[in-house]
């Protein structure tokens, strides 16, 4: 016993200490059940914000004519196209260089920009954006199937690629875009994927 301390005094005052808990506990128990429900009713809305949220597709990049050619890349993307000094970029809003006349004709494009990417060897990257109708995927496949393309569905559009004499090309058509790439010797890794997925992210 812990001299000074007198029992006489500490088990009355333990006593009542346990019963004023107690009756803190008896008080309270005719509320858990509305703590609980409280507490499901926030946990269900925030399941059903985080499902709208998931549901919704997200905006396509805003990209008009004129525009910068750094806001058709993600950031990594551009990154690693400008780290070299090695990297010429011409930005201009020349038509598509693609190799299929007839497709481009068929499209009509207006040219929002073209970003062509030349390296001191001579290796280029040419990627252009166009506006192009909105039922324009609906033809293009077989467009691009009748110059020889190999294509294949891609979200809401269509992506068909060839190449010809080394010199490949990867375009795009979907929704009111046609994004096109040529490469002559030099791409980087899943180039044309990572466009498309800022472009149209899904």
């Amino acid at each position: 016993m812990i001299g000074g301390r007198n029992g006489w005094i500490a088990w009355p005052v333990g006593i009542v200490c346990v019963g004023v808990v107690g009756a803190l506990v008896w008080l309270a128990v005719p509320g858990v059940p509305t703590a609980v429900q409280f507490a499901g009713d926030v946990l269900r809305s925030g399941t059903r914000q985080l499902e709208a949220a998931s549901a919704s597709p997200e905006p396509v990049v805003t990209i008009a004519a004129g525009d910068d050619c750094r806001d058709l890349y993600p950031s990594d993307l551009w990154m690693e196209l400008t780290w070299s000094p090695d990297h010429v970029l011409n930005q201009s809003q020349d038509a598509p260089a693609t190799s299929a006349a007839a497709v481009r004709d068929a499209l009509s494009p207006q040219v929002l920009m073209t970003c062509a990417w030349r390296t001191d060897d001579g290796q280029t990257l040419t990627t252009t954006l166009s506006r192009v109708d909105a039922a324009a995927a609906a033809i293009a496949r077989d467009a691009f199937t009748g110059a020889g393309f190999a294509c294949a569905p891609l979200g809401a559009g269509v992506r068909c690629t060839r190449t010809v004499d080394g010199v490949g090309e990867d375009d795009i058509v979907d929704g009111d875009l046609w994004l096109v790439t040529t490469e002559d010797g030099w791409r980087p890794e899943d180039y044309t994927d990572r466009l498309a997925q800022h472009l149209w992210p899904r």
